[in-house]
């Protein structure tokens, strides 16, 4: 792990937040907050993977670089990896880190903390969780759990990921959080797998890599970044922004 880079996808085709990149947050568009957030973490540098020249222009505007990609892709991981295929061909960079377009709020130390599993050689893919500590989350299909074994302090070796209440029992539950550092080669492995049959059970993308026998290692975290989905999410951003400045 000598060269990681950030990838943020995004993509213009949100049902419930429609142009949601551009969507006006303290005078930018979010997608410039998300990339300005991931340049604060300071790991390498940051690419936008984007469907659209207006995302391409906002990014260019703000001193960003970004990589026009297709509109078939049918998720973010897809979209990174033909960016990082177009702006890399030579495989400099051999880590890529997923943020995830809509955390327009997102900390340095959560980007920097997904690198950390990748230290073990045998980590395909790492990734976040936060314990949950609202009870009405537990139950919330919304809220992906990680379920694991610890293998060192705030590290876990996935072994299944659900929007079922999991694992049964007292005990605390794994809040998943949806960013990502692969490994450049199991980035290209993992796109080339076809959808598995649990991933399209439970609608989780990751249970492809752990069906196909990758390895995936979780960092706990302090917070959960907050996701921009709807109206009310970015209401709740802007005042979260505004407190910022």
């Amino acid at each position: 792990m000598s060269n990681p880079i950030v990838l943020v996808p995004a993509r213009m085709a949100s049902t419930r937040l429609p142009n949601k990149p551009l969507a006006d947050l303290q005078g930018e568009p979010m997608i410039v907050h998300v990339w300005r957030r991931a340049r604060e973490a300071d790991v390498g540098p940051v690419l936008v993977a984007a469907d659209s020249h207006a995302i391409i222009e906002a990014i260019k505007a703000a001193g960003g670089e970004a990589v026009l990609t297709g509109l078939h892709h049918q998720s973010g991981s897809d979209r990174i990896f033909e960016a990082i295929s177009r702006f890399d061909p030579d495989h400099k960079h051999d880590v890529v880190i997923n943020v995830q377009g809509d955390l327009p709020t997102i900390e340095p130390a959560p980007v920097r903390a997904a690198l950390k599993p990748l230290s073990e050689p045998q980590v395909d893919i790492a990734t976040l969780a936060c314990i949950i500590t609202r009870e009405e989350e537990r139950s919330n299909p919304n809220v992906v759990k990680v379920v694991g074994t610890q293998i060192a302090p705030d590290m876990l070796r996935a072994l299944y990921f659900t929007r079922a209440s999991a694992p049964y029992g007292e005990g605390p539950l794994l809040h998943h959080i949806g960013l990502y550092a692969f490994r450049r080669t199991s980035l290209e492995r993992f796109v080339g797998l076809p959808p598995s049959p649990l991933e399209q059970r439970e609608k989780l993308e990751q249970l492809r890599a752990l069906e196909a026998g990758m390895r995936i290692d979780v960092a706990l975290v302090d917070t959960v970044p907050l996701g921009v989905d709807t109206f009310e999410d970015l209401e709740r951003a802007r005042a979260i922004l505004g407190q910022r400045q």
